[in-house]
This record gives C-alpha cells, structure tokens and sequence, in this order.
C-alpha cells in the first residue's frame, strides 16, 4: 500500500501516463487493437473484419458456411459471399472436404441428411491465415 505524499503527487502531474496495475485490471488482451488493425490493414491483403473472422475460426478444424452464419449470427447469403468466397480466392481458406468428399455407400445414404447432391462444404484456414493469426495473438500478449 502506497501512502500517496506531496512530493510523489507532483511527480505524477508531470508524467505522460502512468499505467494501471495489472493485479486491479487483470490483463488488458484488447489494448493494442487499434494498432493490430492498421498493421492489418498495411500488411494484408484483407480488411479487419476477415481477419475477425479468421480469428474465428481459427479454434476449429472445419465448419459450415451454415454454421458458421448461425455461431456469428448472420446472413448466410453474406458470409458465402462476402466473406467465404473472397477468404478462399486470396488464400486464406481452402475446402477441407469438397461436394465430391461424401461416401456413396447406401448406409451412408440411409443415416444422412447430406447427399452429393446437397453436401455442405467444409472450410478450413490455410496455414498462411493460421500463422496470421497467431501473429495477431502475439502482438496482443
């Protein structure tokens, strides 16, 4: 416990910033947001929000345009389109199973709702959006 004294206060009117204490604050992850989303925008080829996406999905294996429009809670025909599309053109997504992945066996027909006819197809980051990202993780820590 810091007794605050006269000479202490003045000190401090003329400091530039004087940083919380991390004990009262706990960590601050989001400080450098604004800087990370410049450096985004200066060294990438896609805007703050893909790479919001990316972040997204960077905790999974695979996923749905589908379940990836409900976990965000958004327009399926925008994530398609706006944001899937473009990500796998620039290279940063790739299908990890493609329409053509499905078993054609009759069991398999039986116990699914997905056919080769209407398979959803299953996307994936790259390494090029992983290692994007984890680069994004670091600067933040």
């Amino acid at each position: 416990n810091f007794m605050a004294t006269k000479n202490s206060i003045k000190k401090r009117l003329f400091r530039e910033f004087l940083p919380q204490d991390t004990k009262d604050i706990g960590k601050n992850y989001l400080r450098y947001i604004k800087k990370i989303r410049h450096n985004i925008n200066k060294n990438y080829d896609i805007s703050f929000s893909d790479a919001e996406f990316l972040m997204w999905g960077y905790g999974l294996v695979f996923f749905t345009i589908k379940y990836a429009a409900e976990d965000l809670e958004m327009n399926k025909g925008n994530v398609e389109n706006r944001i899937i599309y473009p990500l796998v053109n620039k290279g940063y997504l790739y299908k990890y199973f493609d329409k053509l992945t499905p078993s054609q066996t009759y069991e398999d027909h039986l116990f699914r709702d997905e056919t080769k006819y209407n398979y959803r197809v299953r996307y994936a980051l790259t390494k090029k959006a992983r290692l994007m990202v984890q680069r994004i993780y670091s600067q933040l820590q």
